[in-house]
């Protein structure tokens, strides 16, 4: 009993990990990616720019020295020393622009970490098909080589034609045709998988897809995958921050202030004094709030049609999942694997012949191959619609 315990949690142990493979695979990609480590970069600096754009006016330093004619030397001097700030209001407005903006940028590269790892995702899903394919057209070659051996020990015993030997030999040739192919598309998925990982070696190659056929209320996972759609929200966070630019743009008829210290010497005399200004915008705030509601204005349509993009398309991919995975079903895998066995036992016992034994081969390796396919097509069609849980 403590046997079969030990036997089913290791078993339990290695699926875990083999189910993690692609999560760890994503992890690398994440951090080796070189367009996630420039956009990065980017940012960094876009939120300093932003930043930058609250602070208050340079100070600034004049001094003007004068001379009068029969005076030696200088006769007389000014210097004047100001400091120019906005109005308190506009400060605060500006600050939650800038909040707004940071929101915008960081939407924006968790929309390309997604589609980056999305990406990654899929060339993962690609390696375990092809491997899958790989491993049945193997075990299909092995077959060919062992009814081939058979066959022709019987040929040369009289028991077997050379037209059966030739049909073994064909199936063999095929095989490893679509062998060669199924290998060039996995080293071409492995080659794209290393350039996301930044050139960087992979630790592991993916076995296992970690995904089964999803089971959960279907309109409960097109609301949350609406919801959760960066693009999506990305867009609504750039409405926001349009609209804040507009309130920014509406105090610009607010005059800048300007406070500062004179000292004027004259021979031996010195007086000093406070200035006080203001800058009057008469001509740099004209049709900034018009500009500024025309761009809020474009960041509404392009939401509406983000919005309506995201859920049509959330919409197809249930659609796609649902029917996928009704194909799915049809398939009886045990069933077709149990065939095959019986068939080559046939075939070996001399019950049908070599012709018989691919007519009807051919038909069911075909089968295996439509659910491998089907198989890949829906974990893709998972893949997208939990894009935005990458």
């Amino acid at each position: 009993m403590k046997k079969i315990l030990v036997t089913v949690l290791v078993s339990l142990v290695a699926a875990h990990v083999e189910a993690q493979q692609i999560e760890l695979i994503l992890e690398q990609v994440e951090q080796n990616n070189k367009e996630l480590q420039a956009i990065r970069k980017t940012n960094e600096a876009a939120e300093l720019e932003i930043r930058n754009r609250n602070l208050p006016d340079d100070p600034s330093l004049e001094y003007s020295p004068f001379y009068l004619k029969g005076t030696d030397g200088m006769a007389s001097s000014e210097l004047v020393v100001t400091q120019g700030f906005d109005f308190p209001t506009l400060y605060a407005a500006r600050i939650k622009s800038g909040r707004l903006q940071k929101e915008v940028l960081n939407l924006q590269y968790l929309t390309a970490r997604r589609d980056i790892l999305l990406e990654a995702k899929n060339l993962c899903l690609d390696l375990v098909y092809q491997n899958r394919v790989r491993e049945l057209l193997e075990s299909r070659r092995k077959n060919a080589e062992e009814l081939l051996a058979l066959f022709t020990r019987r040929l040369e015993a009289g028991d077997a034609t050379q037209l059966e030997v030739n049909k073994i030999k064909m199936d063999r040739m095929n095989v490893q045709t679509e062998l060669t192919q199924a290998e060039t598309a996995r080293l071409t998925a492995l080659q794209e998988l290393l350039a996301l990982n930044g050139n960087t070696p992979l630790t592991l190659e993916p076995t296992e897809y970690g995904t089964g056929l999803l089971t959960a209320d279907y309109e409960k996972i097109y609301n949350e995958a609406v919801a959760s759609d960066y693009a999506l929200r990305t867009f609504q966070a750039s409405e926001q921050a349009a609209a804040q630019e507009i309130r920014v743009n509406r105090q610009n008829w607010i005059p800048k202030l300007e406070v500062g210290y004179r000292r004027n010497t004259e021979m031996n005399e010195a007086r000093n004094g406070f200035l006080i200004g203001a800058s009057f915008p008469l001509f740099s705030s004209q049709r900034k709030v018009r500009i500024a509601r025309a761009q809020h204005a474009g960041t509404q349509l392009q939401l509406e049609n983000a919005r309506m993009q995201t859920e049509n398309r959330v919409r197809a991919r249930i659609q796609e999942l649902q029917a996928l995975g009704k194909a799915a079903e049809t398939y009886d895998v045990e069933l077709l694997y149990q065939t095959l066995e019986l068939l080559r036992t046939a075939v070996e016992k001399g019950e049908i012949s070599v012709i018989d034994y691919y007519v009807e081969a051919d038909g069911i390796y075909r089968n295996l191959q439509n659910y491998m396919s089907i198989e890949r097509q829906y974990q893709g069609a998972v893949a997208e619609l939990l894009k935005n849980e990458l």
